[in-house]
């Protein structure tokens, strides 16, 4: 017997929407895009005429109240997804939200209370891609104890950017749609996570190097989101982590991840290609990772299955979403209070 449709709204459909969530709910079986609730009616039109979309909605509410939508892709800015979330799941719609999980904390632990009061739906956040190709071969080496005891990582992720003074405003610079995450460092840390596991109090220090941008109209407005940040934390074991983010570091030798164990040591260019050393070799060697054994994109794919009861969310669970949301709140009070903080919160 052929099983009922999956059938999707879409509110928000900024560029990853397009790019990665639309394409990826067409290409499952058995699903169908019925409805877009974009920032105007004439956007989501021009979406829906896009993509073939039948319903376009003035606003998320009045799509969250049409009775033929199972299930709800979150594509908008980070301080509206609690609010949203929590209504979906009140409309009995399983939910997968764009990261950055919400704005804070607390609103991330909001997030997962009202999708545990609520199991029967399905809840999922959009992963980081930056690091599928490089998961399964660390987490191999990791697990058969390539490292001997962990020590210390080194992990530097670096925009290719000189400061620009008065430079365009993005949302990720404004506070109160981004929340408390700076640069990229959620999304890295989601990656560590991964791969190590979680960290249990953290030390930062923070820049805001460029303290004034222009909107839209071209009016100077202050900053206050850090585009540089150096922060310390220690992981289960005692390993200390070093992570060092920036977007004012022009020229720039590229993103590195460094492991150091007592047996042996793994790096990570900037091309995303992995080396490892054990103790007594001179040198390093690149470790063989085959397409075929990397992880893939699969988001909607999981999604979808989880719904059907094929499988069970792992990329990225809310769980996963508050660990991340607490750590990156942690690395903003600690920049901003000069102290160690602990988790979790």
């Amino acid at each position: 017997m052929a099983e009922e449709p999956i059938r999707v709204g879409l509110i928000g459909a900024g560029g990853n929407v397009r790019n990665r969530h639309i394409p990826g709910f067409q290409g499952v079986e058995d699903c169908e895009l019925v409805a877009v609730a974009n920032r105007s009616i004439e956007s989501g039109r021009a979406i829906a005429d896009q993509y073939n979309i039948p319903r376009v909605y003035g606003n998320w509410r009045e799509l969250l109240e049409d009775q033929d939508i199972n299930a709800v892709c979150i594509g908008t800015w980070p301080y509206t997804h609690r609010t949203m979330t929590l209504a979906a799941l009140e409309a009995g719609k399983h939910v997968l939200t764009e990261a950055r999980m919400a704005s804070t904390a607390e609103e991330a632990r909001d997030m997962l209370k009202a999708s545990l009061d609520h199991p029967e739906l399905v809840c999922q956040l959009t992963p980081t891609s930056t690091s599928y190709t490089i998961d399964n071969v660390l987490k191999r080496l990791i697990d058969e104890g390539h490292l001997g005891e962990l020590l210390s990582v080194d992990f530097t992720s670096l925009q290719n950017n000189f400061a620009d003074p008065g430079g365009p405003l993005h949302w990720r610079h404004d506070r109160a749609l981004s929340g408390h995450n700076t640069l990229n460092i959620g999304a890295s840390y989601e990656s560590m996570m991964r791969w190590l596991g979680r960290g249990n109090r953290v030390f930062a220090m923070s820049k805001v190097n460029v303290p004034y941008r222009r909107d839209d109209s071209g009016n100077l407005t202050s900053v206050s989101i850090p585009d540089h940040v150096d922060i310390l934390y220690e992981l289960a074991n005692g390993a200390q982590v070093h992570m060092q983010m920036s977007a004012t570091s022009g020229l720039n030798g590229g993103n590195h991840v460094w492991m150091f164990g007592t047996e042996g040591t793994i790096h990570v260019d900037p091309q995303r290609r992995v080396w490892a050393g054990k103790r007594g070799d001179t040198e390093l060697t690149e470790v063989s990772n085959p397409p075929e054994t990397q992880a893939r994109y699969r988001v909607e794919e999981q999604f979808t299955n989880a719904i059907r009861g094929r499988e069970k969310v792992d990329m990225v669970a809310f769980e996963t979403g508050v660990h991340y949301m607490e750590w990156t709140e942690a690395v903003h009070r600690s920049a901003q209070e000069g102290r160690v903080v602990n988790l979790p919160l």
